[in-house]
């Protein structure tokens, strides 16, 4: 373990990543509503020492009642309506929603129309689109950070 740290620091000092310099943090709990999980790849790669978003206080929890903000992928479909809005109603209040991706945002959605709800927006209040198909881990990062800098709407 030990190894795999130095590891780790050594990395992050040749990449020169800058320290944070923000003293909140998000709580994220991530929805998949039917997406085809390219979005959920470029998500697992913002967890990686190249992006490392949990230095900004930013990661991802196994609850919604531990969630500050609701990460959905994926157009909603028919099935996954009901689960989402429970995993909302479990929010604390101030809750956030982004849309990761083109199929979240309501864009080159692909599936049988019947089965499919639509867009984050129809079902749940939207505070940001990131937009892409998918989008990078970078531009997944500059976006979460830009929702950690911002006031909750309300």
């Amino acid at each position: 373990m030990l190894t795999l740290l130095r590891d780790l620091r050594r990395l992050r000092r040749e990449i020169a990543l800058p320290r944070p310099d923000r003293g909140r943090s998000l709580a994220f709990r991530h929805v998949d509503c039917g997406s085809c999980n390219g979005c959920e790849h470029e998500l697992i790669l913002t967890a990686s020492p190249y992006t490392d978003l949990q230095r900004f206080g930013l990661g991802i929890v196994a609850s919604p009642r531990h969630a500050d903000v609701l990460l959905v992928t994926g157009p909603v479909t028919t099935r996954m309506k009901a689960p989402l809005l429970t995993a909302y109603a479990a929010m604390p209040e101030p809750r956030r929603v982004v849309a990761l991706g083109d199929c979240a945002v309501g864009r080159n959605v692909l599936g049988s129309p019947d089965e499919l709800v639509g867009p984050v927006d129809t079902v749940l209040p939207v505070d940001l689109r990131i937009e892409g198909c998918p989008p990078t881990p970078d531009e997944i990062a500059a976006a979460l950070l830009e929702l950690l800098d911002s006031k909750p709407a309300g």
